[in-house]
């Protein structure tokens, strides 16, 4: 388990590096667009796409190592859950861990669409120029539901089921 942290953390220490690449390609993307506006010389335009263009790659793989590193943090969750719960083995046959296994696989999918529908509402009621309290009231539900779901699960099916939904989860998010 000790590994699996240490390599997690030797993902997202190469984060710094993105994030300040991260900010300063929405600056070269801006002043492309003064450059363009302003009727500047082409080649100047050309500089700015470069830094614009570096930018989105290593947004793209910093996506990929955060993905990556998110699993492995699952993963050690998972262990050191199956740990404090003494639950020798997670057997994904027997019932109790299949159907945590089904709700786990579903969560991501349900957040998903939680959030999606939240920012169509947010969306809707920015035009009525309420967009703070729009934003943060349509989030509580998804909220809720990454919060009080362990919870539900773990005291109504016991903690064999609760072992199966992270093990849902865990299946969905390295994919």
């Amino acid at each position: 388990m000790y590994d699996i942290v240490v390599a997690a953390l030797g993902m997202l220490s190469t984060n710094s590096t993105g994030l300040a690449i991260d900010a300063y390609g929405t600056i070269s993307d801006n002043a492309g667009g003064i450059v363009e506006m302003a009727g500047m010389s082409h080649r100047i335009r050309e500089r700015t796409d470069a830094l614009d263009a570096a930018k989105n790659t290593t947004a793209a793989i910093g996506k990929g190592f955060a993905i990556g590193s998110a699993t492995l943090v699952s993963l050690a969750l998972f262990g050191a859950f199956v740990s404090r719960a003494s639950i020798s083995n997670v057997n994904v046959l027997t019932p109790k861990v299949f159907i945590g296994l089904l709700i786990g696989a579903m969560l991501p999918y349900w957040f998903s669409a939680m959030t999606m529908k939240s920012v169509g509402s947010a969306a809707l009621k920015m035009v009525e120029e309420i967009p703070t309290d729009a934003s943060i009231k349509d989030m509580i539900p998804p909220g809720d539901l990454v919060m009080l779901t362990p919870l539900i699960v773990g005291t109504f099916f016991g903690v064999e089921t609760l072992s199966g939904g992270w093990l849902g989860h865990l299946y969905l998010e390295s994919r």
